[in-house]
């Protein structure tokens, strides 16, 4: 659906907007601008590289591709003709997922703009007309993403269900992407109703973060999926269902197609139709509210206080005994935990860390092999897999105009720069990881995960000074614009794969030997101070 054609669309429903009093002309130019600047966003779902040069294909067509790889996890619940509450509520709440998750990580910027309030304020409009162009637009872009999601299952539930079953699917999806939309709206208006907009940002931060951790398991839960089909779904039908809206949109197909009439199911498909409707005259109605509380995203937060960090300069003064060594660790230490590109960049490969360990226990679980505590704390090396990419990632920020002060500031040893921050990564971001790991396999497995992990930590301490005089040597720490990022050297994160992969292999040779673990715990530590020494020397 390009630009032309969503207007077209548009186009034809103009007497209804007259109808409700908006100046029509005003709204489509609205927002034919924004669907133009769409074009420049680039969806959180497939990165945040930035583009070097003009793609084949815009950021938000490849993101509709995926969207459609997305949508193939909803098949295998299409063929449940005798279960449709139970089966379609599954599938509901995947899409419902899908499309309040997409919502709020990549069009929080349409429904939290700033900008229309600064701009088109000042311009001879109403704002009716200002607000309907912000709810057309967003209508636009989930019906885009909902075409794209679900396109393949209406197709494969058509084929299958007939026409009536298309009929209504066509509508409950409507329904469901009203409701999401209205949902997203409403909660961020609670949100800036008591709260200030730096929240909110942190918020619409970790979700984007998150979607990008999920997209990586999908593939996995798809080819598990597909397994469902031919499994008889018989659960009973219980008052608490009332209270999930993926059961409301199931209901309608189980008394529409099944000819169920029991009296919840009745209530719920009632739910489907007049909640969304409800929630949508309470958007409206609550707009003028909302965009005077948008107020607080143009203004800092001056009800953030500073906490107090004593633990952690307890630690900054022990691994970091220069007083300068000191100082520029305090600085990259607010850098890693404030700005907020740098986090959405590199946090996915941090919850990754946490994620594919976990991941990877749960199958064995589902899989009924249980745990092995002779192996299984080994993959806690997936968590050293994030050292190279956020190392590389280290020369960038945000705010890079600001390195000019490296040049002007008192320290004659140029290396204190980088190995401040690198000890600042290891502090802010790699071992809190590595310690939730630790402690929920040390309820997996027991005390003697403290030993492993000690030395995974070690080798992490050492891979992080080596990723960076493979990448980084010679630069300084958050100098270079994020508009300039480039993908980490392929050849040396595939290279830190293999090295990874041999030392967890050696851990486990080494831990199979009595008592030759325990020497080398003191072996690394020797290592360490050697590898640190060598690439950050002091004079």
């Amino acid at each position: 659906m390009n630009q032309s054609f969503s207007l077209k669309i548009l186009d034809r429903f103009a007497g209804l907007f007259r109808l409700f009093g908006v100046d029509y002309s005003k709204l489509r130019l609205i927002v034919g601008f924004k669907l133009t600047m769409d074009k420049r966003r680039v969806p959180t779902i497939i990165g945040n590289q930035a583009q070097k040069k003009e793609p084949i294909i815009t950021p938000f067509v490849t993101s509709l591709l995926l969207y459609a790889f997305l949508g193939l996890l909803l098949i295998p619940f299409l063929f449940f003709a005798e279960e449709f509450y139970f089966s379609l509520a599954i599938a509901f709440t995947i899409v419902m997922f899908i499309l309040m998750t997409s919502m709020i990580s990549d069009f929080s910027s349409v429904l939290l703009d700033v900008r229309d309030k600064v701009v088109l304020a000042t311009k001879p409009l109403d704002k009716r007309t200002i607000s309907v162009a912000k709810f057309v637009h967003v209508v636009i872009y989930m019906t885009q993403l909902a075409g794209a999601l679900l396109l393949i299952p209406f197709v494969v539930a058509s084929f299958f269900h007939g026409l009536l079953f298309s009929v209504i699917l066509l509508v409950t999806l409507i329904l469901i992407s009203l409701f999401c939309i209205v949902v997203t709206a409403l909660f961020y208006m609670v949100i800036l109703k008591f709260f200030d907009g730096e929240k909110l940002r942190n918020l619409i931060n970790y979700v984007q973060i998150f979607l990008s951790v999920t997209l990586v398991f999908v593939y996995q839960f798809i080819g598990r999926s597909i397994g469902l089909i031919g499994v008889s779904l018989e659960f009973p039908i219980e008052w608490w269902q009332l209270l999930l809206p993926p059961f409301w949109f199931s209901a309608v197909f189980d008394i529409l197609l099944n000819k169920n009439t029991n009296q919840f199911l009745i209530i719920a498909a009632s739910l489907a139709v007049i909640v969304p409707i409800v929630s949508l005259l309470i958007y409206f109605k609550a707009m003028p509210a909302f965009e005077q509380n948008l107020a607080k995203l143009l203004n800092a937060s001056t009800a953030k206080k500073e906490k107090k960090q004593w633990f952690t300069r307890k630690i900054a003064k022990w691994i970091s005994r220069d007083q300068q060594e000191r100082a520029v660790f305090d600085f990259a230490r607010v850098m890693l935990s404030q700005e907020r590109e740098f986090k959405l960049k590199v946090y996915p490969a941090l919850g990754i860390s946490i994620a594919l360990p976990l991941f990877m226990i749960t199958m064995m679980f589902i899989d009924g092999y249980g745990v092995n505590p002779e192996i299984d704390y080994l993959y806690g090396y997936f968590s050293l897999l994030a050292i190279p990419t956020i190392v590389y990632m280290l020369k960038y920020s945000a705010k890079a105009n600001g390195a000019y002060l490296y040049q002007v500031l008192p320290v004659q040893e140029r290396s204190i720069f980088y190995r401040a921050t690198l000890k600042a990564f290891m502090m802010q971001l790699f071992v809190p990881v590595l310690v939730i790991l630790m402690l929920i396999y040390l309820f997996l497995i027991g005390p003697i995960v403290l030993l492993h992990f000690s030395i995974i930590l070690l080798i992490g301490c050492i891979l992080t000074p080596i990723s960076y005089r493979m990448m980084n040597n010679g630069r300084y720490p958050f100098n270079e614009s994020f508009s300039l990022v480039e993908s980490a050297n392929t050849t040396i994160i595939f290279g830190m794969m293999f090295v990874i992969g041999g030392l967890a292999f050696v851990h486990y040779l080494i831990s199979t030997l009595p008592y030759l673990i325990y020497l080398y715990l003191p072996l690394l530590l020797v290592v360490n101070h050697f590898i640190w020494k060598k690439i950050f020397p002091t004079r």
